[in-house]
């Protein structure tokens, strides 16, 4: 005789499946991000931001030490609003001035405050149109 299974099991797990791709749909599309902004967007944001702009030239300072002190401009070069940037953790072997970078943090007192180890260093080579 064959032993008749019970739909409840499946039932419940196909409705834990249901709910676990809700949440990861939901987390994926708008509860997972921080917001992007460039330097001249930066005034009034609360919270936690992603910055992204240009390095600017004079950057100084240890990133393990007191902190990396840098300057961020727009990427565009439209605005000549700049934030003045402090960041420790590690830094890419391309981060020179004139590169784009992003980096996580908070304004705090006129200066971006960023997130330890939160630096990317963009390259611009994958970004050029192919000639």
């Amino acid at each position: 005789m064959a032993q008749k299974r019970n739909p409840a099991r499946l039932v419940i797990a196909l409705s834990v499946a249901a709910v676990l791709a809700v949440f990861l749909l939901y987390t994926s599309i708008a509860g997972g991000g921080t917001p992007s902004v460039a330097p001249s967007e930066l005034a009034g944001k609360q919270g936690m931001v992603t910055l992204v702009g240009h390095v600017q030239p004079g950057y100084k300072g240890d990133p393990y030490g007191s902190g990396l002190r840098f300057t961020l401009r727009d990427r565009d070069g439209g605005s000549k609003q700049t934030v003045a940037v402090l960041y420790r953790g590690s830094v890419s072997d391309q981060f020179r001035a004139g590169r784009e970078v992003s980096v996580k943090g908070e304004l705090r007192n006129g200066v971006f405050v960023a997130r330890k180890d939160s630096l990317v260093t963009k390259c611009p080579s994958k970004y050029t149109a192919k000639t």
